[in-house]
């Protein structure tokens, strides 16, 4: 699997991919610094998955979705952000994201989330 995660904390994409290895998922990770970079590399690179932050500079995580699935890109895309509130969650999932796995986050609740992606 060939992952890109985007979040403008370089702190947090680290505990994304720490997470994401104790939940067993060995996959090669890249990395976007914002939405318009995560857009632009999931064009250009076509990994399997796309996690994203939603509150990024130069373009949140939902307008690189939209932005995405307008230009007719598929990738499975799921949300690891801090907050999870029931309107974010529609938003997230009326604009074609899989999940919104909210903040603290364990290795389980990837697991929950993302297993049934690969499924």
């Amino acid at each position: 699997m060939y992952v890109l995660v985007a979040d403008d904390s370089r702190v947090m994409r680290q505990i994304v991919i720490r997470t994401l290895r104790q939940a067993g998922y060995d996959w090669q990770i890249i990395e976007a610094t914002d939405g318009q970079e995560a857009y632009d590399m999931a064009l250009a690179e076509n990994p399997d998955l796309i996690l994203s932050d939603w509150n990024m500079p130069n373009a949140t995580g939902i307008e690189a979705l939209q932005a995405l699935r307008q230009a007719g890109c598929m990738i499975p895309f799921g949300f690891v952000t801090s907050e999870g509130s029931q309107e974010m969650r529609d938003q997230a999932a009326a604009a074609g994201a899989l999940f919104l796995i909210a903040k603290p986050f364990t290795a389980e609740s990837f697991r929950e989330v993302i297993d049934p992606v690969l499924a």
